[in-house]
């Protein structure tokens, strides 16, 4: 007797995955256009959609973060870079878009044309303020000042535009400087002080930017957010400090085992010395890995230990949880804490973001459904008439030789015959602008939660009903007995 009950005890209750299990339809008041998708990515911040990128070198660099951001979601950068490299991906996000611009971009008084030209070509701007030693407003030069311009040692206080300059006073709100920027029929609107002195830059192209895209996710200063990821490695304060300068909204500590004493006493040490830093801690599938992060302070706890398409932890390893059990027990283990949980890995269609929501998941963190748009990092790959995009592993070998070892606890070993990859290259059909493809997202999360009936993520994490199903289940449940003709832009075998 004591032999099975030892046994038993050995063995958690069964695992299931998204395709084991389907929502079932409820009573609906709700439209899907009416329900609210708004959730938390950390203790703090707030998406307006509940996608998150994976940071990983085949999927989010800073296009995708703009992207994705734009959306209402947020993305991670992946940290197969240098420290400086990522600081400025962090800060080209920051930047691409603003209400005021806190710290715009100038000239001083004595810059050449050439200089102001390649100003304007690294941070893709039509317009730079001129400025003295003491920051004191004394012209703004624009592309059409330099347009006709041959000599490129030509001073630009000559050529700037000096007189009766449009400028404006702190607390100008965008609807007032819209008007000022269409009554004189300008771009760029200076913001200055009593003293004249530069305090900040309105532009007409971020007040656009906030009509087109009303939905962005953004912080207090009107700029998109952005996340990063770091590795458990000698050098992590350094990276942190070098991100949290840029302005970096959240940072990631990024392992294949999140439940390990090294990441987290580096948590504890992170928020030691960036209190105020919202840190998401993963990867983990237990409940008890979960408790344990939040006593150590994690400010969000990102769940999957080998369920995305690329990974092959499970296999070599032998380790894993499957991905919908991992999420419902993480979830139910930490319910109340304020922690949020973020779904990483696993979602094949926009179904499986909302069973993951409902299994108790506050955001969903996907790769290989981003890993085929354009603002992915990689070329495209054209194979038999047909477009693709490389993507890989971060446990990958040629991802691992990039500078991934460490999140394998593998980052002691140089030569290249003796890492031991946990994931594969491969490549994915290419598939349009990221904003289609999160466009059929939100429709899936939105139709999912109007037949559930519930109108808000929170709801839906409580009142959310499931079913298991079988084998005959998954082949009833997907189309059957037909040949597709033409594909939906949802749905691919």
């Amino acid at each position: 007797a004591t032999m099975s009950n030892n046994s038993e005890s050995r063995f958690l209750p069964e695992g299931l995955t998204y395709d084991d299990v389907l929502l079932v339809p409820s009573y609906s008041e709700v439209m899907p256009r009416e329900v609210n998708i708004s959730t938390k990515f950390t203790r703090n911040i707030v998406l307006n959609t509940p996608i998150v990128s994976a940071a990983m070198d085949t999927v989010t660099e800073s296009a995708l973060a703009i992207a994705i951001a734009g959306e209402g979601g947020i993305g991670v950068l992946h940290k197969n870079m240098s420290i400086e490299q990522q600081a400025a991906e962090v800060r080209k996000v920051k930047r691409s878009e603003s209400g005021m611009i806190q710290d715009p971009i100038t000239l001083n008084v004595d810059a050449k044309v050439a200089d102001a030209l390649s100003l304007m070509k690294e941070n893709k701007i039509g317009g730079i303020p001129v400025v003295d030693n003491n920051k004191k407003l004394l012209g703004i030069v624009t592309n059409r000042d330099l347009r006709f311009q041959k000599n490129l040692h030509e001073e630009v206080k000559n050529i700037m535009t000096k007189d009766n300059i449009v400028t404006t006073q702190r607390g100008t709100d965008l609807k007032k400087a819209e008007e000022i920027l269409q009554a004189f029929k300008i771009e760029k609107l200076p913001v200055v002080d009593e003293e004249n002195k530069l305090i900040g830059l309105i532009t007409y192209r971020d007040i656009i930017k906030l009509k087109e895209r009303p939905n962005a996710c953004k912080d207090e200063f009107g700029r998109l957010r952005v996340a990063a990821a770091v590795g458990v490695t000698g050098d992590v304060m350094d990276r942190i400090t070098a991100l949290v300068e840029v302005g970096v909204d959240a940072i990631i500590i990024d392992t294949a085992h999140g439940h390990s004493k090294g990441v987290l006493d580096t948590l504890k040490k992170v928020k030691a010395s960036f209190p105020s830093l919202e840190v998401v801690v993963g990867n983990i599938a237990t409940k008890e890995a979960a408790l344990a992060l939040v006593e150590a302070g994690a400010d969000a706890i990102k769940v999957g230990i080998g369920p995305g398409s690329i990974c092959t932890t499970r296999v070599i390893a032998g380790v894993g949880v499957p991905q919908f059990s991992a999420v419902m027990m993480v979830a139910d283990a930490i319910k109340g804490s304020g922690v949020p949980v973020i779904a990483d890995g696993g979602l094949r269609f926009t179904g499986d973001v909302v069973k993951a929501l409902a299994a108790g998941a506050d955001t969903a963190m996907a790769g290989s459904l981003f890993a085929g748009v354009e603002e992915s990092p990689g070329e495209t790959i054209i194979y038999e008439g047909r477009k693709f995009k490389a993507y890989r592993g971060m446990g990958s070998l040629e991802a691992m030789q990039k500078g991934s070892k460490d999140r394998y606890f593998q980052d002691m070993e140089d030569d290249i015959k003796k890492l031991v990859p946990e994931g594969i290259s491969g490549r994915v059909p290419f598939k349009g602008s990221l904003s289609e493809v999160i466009y059929q997202m939100i429709g899936g999360i939105r139709a999912g939660m109007g037949y559930c009936g519930c109108s808000t993520i929170e709801q839906l994490k409580n009142d959310a009903k499931f079913i298991k199903v079988t084998n005959a289940g998954i082949r009833e449940s997907h189309p059957h007995d037909v040949t597709i003709t033409r594909e939906a832009p949802n749905y691919s075998r």
